[in-house]
């Protein structure tokens, strides 16, 4: 499917205590799971979200513009360096996620699960159309992940399925949950 893809690795990772990137789970390094994940995409451009690591050279790294805004200012550095309509999301920390549902996402075009819990913005697919919406809410000083899917599905460029699989969306914060 034509799409670009990015890795979501830029997080402070303080409730962790270290980086969450390098962790290992299930025998490999996060990173690696999730990038070997989005691999199988097929993805035309493959994105790194984070500070340049010599681990990640083998990638395109794209910085945050904005620091300590979270999530959103790595989805708006991706989207402004996608060269592709569509841009696959992945964080670093949620290695239940597989290539099947990030594939069901991608048929739907910009899409973004919806669990009982509310939005999943952070294994999504976000059209290129999202970019000026990502950049002018980190502008305003809205960093909110929710807010920006909010305003995305308010302008048609986001669907949002609900999806029974809520242990997809595990993610790691602490040492308590590997």
């Amino acid at each position: 499917m034509h799409c670009s893809a990015v890795l979501l690795a830029g997080g402070k990772s303080t409730r962790m205590g270290r980086d969450k990137a390098f962790l290992e789970y299930e025998g490999e390094p996060l990173w690696q799971r999730q990038l070997a994940t989005l691999q199988k995409l097929a993805p035309e451009q493959l994105l790194i979200s984070g500070p340049a690591r010599a681990e990640w050279s083998d990638c395109e790294v794209v910085a945050d513009e904005v620091t300590n805004a979270g999530p959103l200012a790595g989805v708006a550095a991706a989207l402004q360096k996608c060269t592709t309509p569509l841009l696959v999301v992945l964080a670093v920390d949620l290695p239940r996620i597989t290539t099947g549902f990030l594939l069901s996402l991608l048929q739907l075009g910009g899409a973004v699960a919806r669990s009982p819990h509310g939005f999943e913005p952070l294994a999504a697919v976000y059209p290129r159309d999202c970019t000026s919406l990502a950049t002018c809410a980190l502008r305003s000083g809205d960093f909110s992940m929710q807010s920006f899917v909010h305003q995305a599905i308010r302008k048609g460029l986001l669907v949002a399925p609900e999806t029974p699989e809520t242990g997809l969306f595990t993610n790691l914060n602490s040492l308590a949950d590997l």
